[in-house]
């Protein structure tokens, strides 16, 4: 296993340029200086302890997940082998954590064109990952999927997700009428092993269940079961990614701040924020890092998006995260970052060394604006436009810095996934918040509860009964 070797993990080791948020780059009164960091320690020193002390503990279980997964993960391999022997299709069904990490995973890792390759070149299942409730949505699903050749995940911790239980009860309605007794043999459950519905309808159907441990939130799920199985099946190397987690953990360990890539990028994003930066900007240049945007949007606004710190202070705390693609969004975006209000750090994602690259063919020798592109490649010309970008930004006093990987595979997937996971709780705990908890969503779902008449929600459906009524005249 490479990934087991020195030389391997330093060469593959993801970095942090931050040289862009200096003012020796930025300018005297948008960057950092020296005199930050060291006028910052008491604030670095205490989140640094706060999230030492409390690995592994309450919410914080994620942190272990790089360790305390062998004979998971064996089972998890094990089930994958039997699924791809068996099915053409795999749909994950679930919604925010359960499917932003498996997508997130899936993008990077597999073929991009994955789903439309034949069978023959593919070599493993479609992936669908199903994380709406739009009916058109479910009944194109159906449209496209054998299901005596479809494996479904059924993925919620507390099995009262009204969107993947409605899917599932969608789901194994199909599959019962088709198939009857062995419908089961066609659904897998991850969820909580001692706690909420899911558990109960899987033992009472007899279901291959994973387990979601109880220190990880559907956010920080990617690196258990949630996001493994997913990636197992379809071919990806979840032993290496894994490896790459617990590397990151390891540079995440330093005390130093100038060390720690995590520690680093939560200290500026949080003094950022302080100097009325509220709007964190995620761009990475590769399509196959494209929803890794999509998975930190989550990450980072339902950690860090609190009314209150943990005193039960009014604080409003946050940054709202925007994603971003690079190329494509240079000509939809970059303008507002360049020459709109100072409100954004830009992060962007660069890779050193793509997968596979193309030649730009010779041609149009007669016109020097289009030529000159000849000879070249098209990593040459994304890495290129990331470098501009990045300049074009800092020359107009932009903060904005780039995490760098060697290359796209699991290795450095895995340290990347868990750096974000790091510098959420970092900076949540410079934030004085309880980054770990969702009181916000709490109350949409406690509202679609009450519309649709569950038992113990009669007082939320009195209280919106009693909420002003929309008025004609708003409505144009």
């Amino acid at each position: 296993m490479k990934y087991s070797e020195k030389t391997y993990r330093e060469n593959m080791r993801i970095k942090v340029d931050y040289n862009n948020m200096m003012k020796s780059f930025v300018g005297e009164k948008e960057g950092f200086s020296d005199e930050d960091f060291k006028d910052g320690a008491k604030i670095i020193q205490k989140a640094y302890k706060s999230v030492k002390e409390n690995r592994g503990k309450g919410m914080m279980g994620w942190t272990e997940l790089p360790y305390n997964q062998k004979e998971v993960v064996a089972d998890i391999i094990a089930e994958a082998k039997k699924i791809r022997e068996k099915f053409d299709n795999f749909v994950v069904l679930g919604i925010g954590g359960s499917a932003l990490g498996p997508i997130a995973a899936f993008q990077a890792l597999c073929h991009l064109r994955h789903n439309e390759l034949n069978k023959s070149r593919r070599k493993y299942p479609k992936l669908y990952v199903e994380d709406n409730v739009d009916p058109e949505r479910m009944n194109a699903l159906f449209d496209v999927l054998d299901l005596e050749k479809t494996m479904f995940n059924v993925i919620t911790k507390s099995g009262s997700t009204s969107e993947t239980m409605s899917q599932y009860l969608i789901i194994m309605d199909a599959l019962k009428k088709k198939m009857g007794e062995k419908a089961r043999e066609h659904m897998i459950a991850t969820t909580s092993a001692s706690k909420g519905n899911l558990i109960k309808i899987a033992k009472a159907e007899g279901l291959k269940t994973f387990y979601i441990p109880d220190g990880v939130g559907g956010r920080f799920s990617e690196l258990c079961p949630v996001g493994l199985l997913p990636a197992a099946v379809c071919g990806i190397d979840i032993k290496a990614m894994l490896a790459g987690a617990a590397y990151m953990d390891k540079l995440c360990k330093e005390k130093d701040v100038r060390k720690n890539p995590a520690l680093l990028s939560a200290f500026l994003e949080y003094r950022s924020m302080e100097r009325g930066k509220n709007v964190s900007v995620m761009m990475p240049y590769a399509d196959s890092l494209k929803y890794i945007a999509d998975w930190y949007c989550q990450l980072w606004g339902e950690s860090l998006g609190k009314a209150e710190d943990l005193e039960g202070n009014k604080v409003y705390a946050g940054q709202t995260p925007v994603k971003a693609l690079g190329v494509t969004d240079q000509h939809s975006q970059i303008q507002l970052y360049r020459e709109g209000p100072f409100d954004k750090v830009i992060t962007f994602i660069g890779v050193e060394r793509y997968r596979n690259d193309v030649v730009i063919n010779e041609g149009c020798k007669d016109i020097p604006d289009v030529n000159f592109l000849c000879g070249h490649t098209m990593g040459e010309l994304i890495t290129a436009e990331r470098k501009a970008t990045e300049y074009a930004l800092t020359t107009a006093n932009r903060l904005n810095y780039t995490v760098l990987l060697p290359e796209v595979n699991e290795f450095t997937i895995g340290q990347l996934l868990y750096m974000f996971e790091m510098e959420t709780a970092y900076c949540g705990a410079m934030l004085n918040i309880d980054t770990f908890n969702q009181p916000g969503v709490e109350g949409g779902k406690n509202a679609t509860y009450a519309l649709f008449g569950r038992k113990g929600y009669e007082k939320t459906k009195e209280e919106m009964d009693k909420a002003p009524k929309k008025v004609d005249k708003y409505i144009c």
